[in-house]
């Protein structure tokens, strides 16, 4: 399978997601799901806070993790202003789970996407593989922010009003396209597919009833963009050896050090060329597979450019005007990183 057959597909599914996400805020279907939990949690924090954790991992699971990092982020924080909440709690709480919770699904990660292939050229089932670690990552990352931000789990705060929807028709239509991508994306079909279809019914239905909100800026066209640079440059390198010193670095039977050599490439050049370099390295077993991709995607977590999401996610907290320096992100991934990625490669088995 040559560059351009493996990239198409996910950038297709990049560029229908983020669509179907930003139409689907437009709609208020995150505002109100935020508003939902505060009001369920009855004032208290720790019980929004799990709320939100819910909400942060579904997210990610059914609709990637750079919907939950870019959409579902300032949500949080504007949610965390209103109640007078410190907002890091919530904002390390969506970006560790939106990285954390990606193993389950392909559609949950790009890398996960690219990893596809090899998953069906081993006669393997993708959730198979990946249903242990990824439940062992998710549990671990909310037991770190637990025992990080106990003092603000402890707080109260009065419930807020109920957001205003402005079209009823809109606010159902998007919720339903979110809600029906979670069947489609575990139903075997080609997740291009689905996607696409839900993209197109949702611009169908905003060309009909808000055509203001449909505008260019809704295709990722930076982010497609830095995608198809990624892989070039990756594509470049390993025509000239790369896989040959990965393998002596992560070589062995060990999928712990597979792992944390996927880790360390992932914070150093970002989890998609990390990924692509180690493909090779591990397209031999579909258990080694998974540690490779536990690595880059659990195992991104102490610097701010190991992820797209991450970056994404900086940006929308620093628009919220919340600090989120290099030095506090890395030493949090310090306490995270070692703990989720071990504690994924052992349940793997």
């Amino acid at each position: 399978m040559n560059l351009v057959e493996r990239i198409a597909p996910v950038l297709v599914f990049l560029v229908a997601v983020t669509v179907i996400a930003e139409l689907a805020d437009e709609a208020k279907v995150f505002d109100v799901a935020a508003r939902e939990a505060a009001h369920l949690a009855r004032g208290r924090v720790w019980r929004l806070w799990l709320l939100v954790v819910a909400l942060a991992t579904g997210l990610t699971i059914v609709l990637s993790l750079d919907t939950c990092a870019v959409l579902l982020t300032p949500v949080v924080l504007a949610m965390a202003r209103q109640l007078d909440i410190p907002p890091k709690l919530f904002a390390f709480t969506t970006v560790w789970l939106a990285a954390t919770a990606s193993l389950l699904l392909p559609v949950s990660n790009l890398t996960n996407l690219l990893a596809l292939h090899q998953f069906r050229r081993l006669d393997a089932d993708f959730v198979a593989v990946s249903w242990r670690p990824a439940i062992a990552a998710i549990l671990i990352t909310v037991g770190v922010l637990a025992v990080l931000f106990h003092r603000d789990l402890r707080r109260k705060y009065v419930v807020p009003p109920t957001p205003h929807v402005d079209d009823k028709v809109l606010f159902c239509g998007s919720a339903g396209v979110c809600l029906l991508l979670g069947p489609a994306f575990v139903s075997g079909i080609e997740v291009a597919w689905p996607a696409s279809i839900g993209a197109i019914l949702l611009v169908g239905l905003f060309a009909v009833r808000r055509r203001a909100a449909l505008r260019w800026s809704l295709v990722p066209a930076k982010l497609v963009a830095t995608v198809v640079g990624l892989f070039l440059v990756v594509g470049f390198l390993t025509d000239h050896g790369l896989n040959t010193v990965l393998s002596r670095i992560a070589g062995g039977t060990s999928e712990l050090r597979l792992s944390a050599t996927a880790a360390l490439g992932a914070n150093l050049a970002d989890n998609l060329p990390a990924y692509l370099a180690m493909e090779p390295v591990a397209a031999d077993s579909p258990h080694r597979m998974m540690a490779l991709l536990i690595g880059v995607n659990c195992g991104c977590l102490l610097t701010l450019w190991g992820s797209l999401a991450t970056l994404l996610w900086r940006d929308r907290c620093d628009a919220a005007r919340v600090d989120i320096s290099w030095w506090s992100f890395l030493w949090r991934g310090l306490i995270l990183t070692p703990l989720v990625v071990t504690g994924a490669v052992l349940a793997l088995g």
